[in-house]
């Protein structure tokens, strides 16, 4: 290990109480969206003191601190938080479990804010020796409507006066890999997510004489499969897509056929390609079959987050500081990408980085531990320090390489 890996996990170890407090007091007042007024005040208050250039979003609740490096001006590095929780009640029995009903920390973005405040501690007291500045980027709404290009949209990647030169960012996993694992690949990470909604308009009629209507339940069945078929015989497996129909509905008595029926799909793809492809195809083969049983159609495919792709020389400089600070067997490349989907996406389109992930799983049995998003996602808060430490470690030798 490196003079510098070692000094920054004994700094990140000095600050393992206060962020662990930090992290508890944010998982018991979990707030959704963009506006996150308590989670926006929390890290204003761990922040306090530090030699921070401080703003706050227009459009959320989003904070943003750069610190100035004493040995700069020079490189821009960009250390990325997400804030926001989920609508989801909290079933884990821990005693600092949220205290408002509905809301839950089940994504882990808890410890993401607090691993962040640890970096700035770590960093501001590195400050006199950075040959550049930082940029902490505390950002609300992954979850939901994209925080991230909002705040590209107010700056957040120029924020130091010049655009950042690299971005990194982690998510902590409850599940699947073991207590301080750390881990990701090159190139597509994680998968673009889009929906597809679509309506079949019918005409209603009593269920005994269904010749006297035009039943949209059928058709919208027939369509649904077709879909599934279109993935596997116009799509390359190895650049996979997924569809999954998670929602439908139509109806509202067995007897009777209504006028319309309805479903909205996810559709995951890891190329741009891939992903263009599906949403001309899909729309065609949705109207092409409604029209091919005499009903008309409304379908709407909504663009979401791209996909998630690590800057391949980013990625080979992170794994290194990460085999260098923790060793190798702290780390495995994933072989395939994930099927879930980030905003830290829009980052890494602009910006070259990575994207990492860390595992903060409470249970000795990874594969039976219940998963992010569940109400029983249990978080070891243990990993701060290390999560604190890397983010650190990274930025330092970033603006030094």
């Amino acid at each position: 290990m490196s003079a510098d890996g070692v000094r920054t996990r004994q700094l990140a170890e000095l600050f393992r109480e206060e962020i662990v407090a930090l992290r508890r007091a944010l998982h018991q007042v979990p707030e959704y969206d963009l506006d996150l007024p308590k989670t926006q005040q929390l890290i204003l208050d761990a922040l306090e003191g530090l030699p921070l250039e401080i703003t706050l979003g227009k459009e959320l609740s989003s904070v943003t601190a750069v610190l100035r490096g004493g040995a700069g001006p020079g490189p821009v590095v960009l250390l990325r938080g997400d804030m926001d929780a989920l609508p989801v009640t909290e079933r884990t029995a821990v005693p600092f479990a949220s205290q408002h009903p509905g809301m839950m920390h089940a994504c882990g973005h808890d410890l993401h804010v607090a691993g962040l405040v640890g970096a700035a501690k770590v960093l501001s007291a590195l400050k006199d020796e950075l040959p550049g500045d930082v940029v902490f980027m505390f950002q609300p709404g992954e979850e939901t409507s994209g925080g991230a290009p909002i705040m590209i949209r107010e700056g957040v990647l120029d924020a130091a006066g010049r655009r950042a030169d690299a971005a990194y960012g982690l998510h902590v996993g409850s599940s699947s890999q073991p207590l301080g694992m750390w881990s990701s690949r090159p190139g597509s990470f994680m998968a673009a997510a889009d929906q597809l909604h679509v309506r079949v308009i019918g005409a209603g009629t009593h269920g005994s004489t269904p010749y006297r209507g035009k039943d949209p339940i059928p058709v919208l069945c027939e369509i649904v499969t077709a879909l599934q078929t279109m993935i596997t015989r116009q799509f390359d497996v190895f650049d996979p897509v997924v569809l999954t129909v998670g929602r439908i509905a139509g109806g509202t008595k067995e007897n009777i056929i209504p006028d319309d029926a309805f479903f909205d799909a996810t559709v995951r793809t890891f190329s741009e390609a891939a992903r263009a492809k599906v949403q001309e195809v899909s729309i065609q083969l949705v109207e092409s079959l409604a029209a091919a049983h005499g009903l008309q159609v409304e379908a709407e495919y909504q663009v979401g987050y791209p996909v998630t792709v690590n800057d391949e020389a980013e990625y080979d400089f992170a794994r290194a500081t990460i085999v260098d600070v923790f060793g190798p067997d702290r780390f495995r490349e994933r072989p395939n990408p994930r099927c879930g989907a980030e905003d830290f996406s829009y980052i890494l389109q602009e910006v070259p980085g990575v994207y990492l992930n860390l595992s903060a799983c409470a249970s000795p049995d990874p594969d039976a531990a219940a998963d992010n998003h569940s109400p029983l996602a249990n978080f070891d808060d243990s990993v701060l320090p290390d999560g604190a430490a890397l983010l650190a470690e990274l930025a330092v030798r970033r603006l030094t390489r």
